[in-house]
């Protein structure tokens, strides 16, 4: 009996000892939509300067935290990591991969949905989950590279960013494997209303693409869009997104969390030090 007792109480105080280490190795953090998820708290890396993502940075101009983010989302395509993270009917549709070769790939992220700095020192969960609050998924839209240019341009549409246009310039997009120029000199040809502060691009002239990963940008080409499942289902100016997302078949929202993505690129490419290239924006986009 005494036996017995004894290995009941050491049973206990094990079972006592992983919760206790489960529950130091997590937190609670609640998204913008109310959501409480479980952060693990055992992830932490380093960056040797601040990435400005904080006071409507990413909403104005390129940012080197916006050329991180975009990268990691690209990188997850190119790589091939994206492959485990297609749906269940994606799968036995067939579609298990991105569709496009590394030239055609390009990420764009939406200025609005990075929402504070990541700060310069060791860094972990908690401070990814503040500059993105949202539980956005990885998504892949292929459009053409017309579109993909009307795109960038309804995007842009509230440069130069000042305090009337704040809202407007949330949908500016932070990109990955394109660089592009916005003219500001010239106004933005509003066409039909689309939500509260934004229009469709009645014409476009404002925007050029210079190129797609080092190439020409190709007008008629298909591009695989690494972006949000709120992009691809149109939120801001993302109409462009929604009409390509509803006319390719291929297209699709995955179960690859964001965040994570981020994660595992900062972990698996930068070896969890994030230094140059991102000290500085890369000039990728140009705004005159």
């Amino acid at each position: 009996m005494k036996h017995t007792e004894k290995w009941t109480a050491l049973i206990l105080a094990l079972i006592l000892c992983c919760v206790m280490t489960l529950s130091a190795s997590a937190v609670t953090f609640t998204d913008a939509h109310g959501n409480e998820i479980e952060l693990d708290e055992t992830l932490e890396a380093y960056s040797g300067c601040v990435l400005p993502g904080a006071d409507n940075a990413a909403r104005q101009a390129e940012t080197s935290l916006g050329d991180l983010w975009t990268d990691a989302l690209r990188w997850f395509a190119v790589s091939g990591n994206i492959n485990a993270w297609f749906e269940e009917d994606d799968v036995t549709a067939g579609n298990t991969q991105v569709q496009a070769d590394a030239d055609h790939i390009v990420a764009l992220w939406n200025g609005g949905n990075l929402r504070a700095d990541l700060p310069e020192g060791t860094f972990g969960a908690q401070q990814l989950a503040e500059i993105l609050p949202y539980p956005n998924k990885v998504a892949v839209v292929y459009m053409t590279g017309a579109q993909l240019l009307e795109a960038l341009e309804a995007a842009s549409q509230g440069l130069p960013c000042t305090a009337e246009t704040v809202d407007a310039c949330a949908s500016f997009m932070q990109v990955s494997g394109l660089c592009y120029t916005v003219d500001t000199t010239l106004p933005y040809d509003k066409g039909e209303a689309y939500g509260d502060h934004w229009f469709r691009a009645a014409s476009l002239g404002r925007v050029t693409i210079d190129s797609v990963n080092g190439q020409p940008f190709d007008a008629e080409a298909v591009y695989a869009v690494i972006t949000s499942n709120a992009n691809f289902n149109g939120m801001d100016s993302s109409y462009v997104f929604k009409a390509a997302a509803e006319e390719n078949e291929k297209s699709t929202i995955t179960t690859a969390v964001v965040r994570d993505v981020v994660w595992q690129y900062i972990a698996e490419e930068l070896g969890n030090r994030i230094g140059d290239p991102y000290t500085s924006a890369q000039a990728r986009i140009t705004i005159r």
